[in-house]
Order: structure tokens, then sequence, then C-alpha cells
């Protein structure tokens, strides 16, 4: 009997399967309850970005504000799954924000590269020079990621 956990629709496998739950106000209100169990904030974390669409992206934006480095960095991991460009805001705000833990300004960088929108262009070239070196090679691998998935993006519309 195989008891591996089930790939997600993204093709991975989450730390945590998604809730139940479908509505994104109490999916957001779990996310952003610092007294609640990681696994139960995980499984709402992902049910956001299954649900996908800017609410779902705004609402995990939101939880941006938590105490954990390690949720803060899922959530930026996930916008980078969901690429939507509703998120970049919210990951610039992250990568640019120098008090940030450097674990998710890292994954910041590179959301914003699996995302390809080329509004994040500048602000990655910004902090490709960064002082923390995990930051600025992530920057460096989102650029030339975002430069991919912008190429690849144009070559279908052709």
């Amino acid at each position: 009997m195989d008891e591996r956990p089930e790939r997600s629709e993204f093709d991975s496998v989450d730390p945590a399967p998604p809730s139940d739950e479908n509505d994104i106000f109490s999916l957001k209100s779990t996310l952003c309850d610092e007294s609640a169990r990681m696994f139960l904030r995980m499984r709402a974390l992902f049910s956001l970005r299954n649900i996908g669409g800017k609410d779902a992206v705004d609402a995990l934006a939101a939880a941006f504000e938590s105490d954990s480095a390690l949720l803060k960095h899922e959530i930026a991991y996930v916008m980078g799954q969901m690429q939507d460009s509703a998120a970049v805001p919210h990951l610039i705000d992250r990568l640019a924000d120098g008090d940030e833990d450097v674990m998710v300004r890292h994954e910041a960088a590179e959301a914003l590269g699996a995302i390809g929108d080329r509004t994040a262009l500048a602000t990655l070239e910004e902090f490709v020079d960064d002082d923390a070196v995990v930051v600025a090679e992530s920057c460096e691998v989102a650029l030339d990621l975002l430069e991919y998935v912008s190429s690849k993006r144009l070559n279908y519309a052709d």
C-alpha cells in the first residue's frame, strides 16, 4: 500500500493537505491566526493557493504580517506557483524589506521570477547586489527565470 502524500495540481508535495474549506474569508482568518497550529495555517494556505485569483492572493498577502518566517516563506513560494501578477506588489514589498527574514526575501525573489511579470524587473535588478548573498543569488536566478518565462509567453503568443 502506497502511503505517500498526493501531489498537488501544482506538481508538488505540500507539507500539509489543503483544507476542505472553500470560503476565502474563513481561510484568511485561519491563516492569519497566530494562535492556530502551523499545520492548520498551512492547510489554509494551500487551499487559498488552489482557489486562486486576486482575492486569494490578497488573503495570502495578509499573512505576511505573521511572526513566522516559515509561514511567510511558504506564502511567497505558493504565490510563485500561482503565477498571478496580483502577487507581484506583495512580493516586491517582502523582497525590498531589509528587516524581513532572509529566507522570506529569497523566496519572494524566486517567486517574482516564476511569475514572469516584467513589473518586477527593476526591483530584482536593485537587489541583485544585496548584502545577503542568498538574496542576491536568488535575484540573479529570478532575473534569468523572469526572462525565460516572459520569452515562453511571447513565443506562445506568436
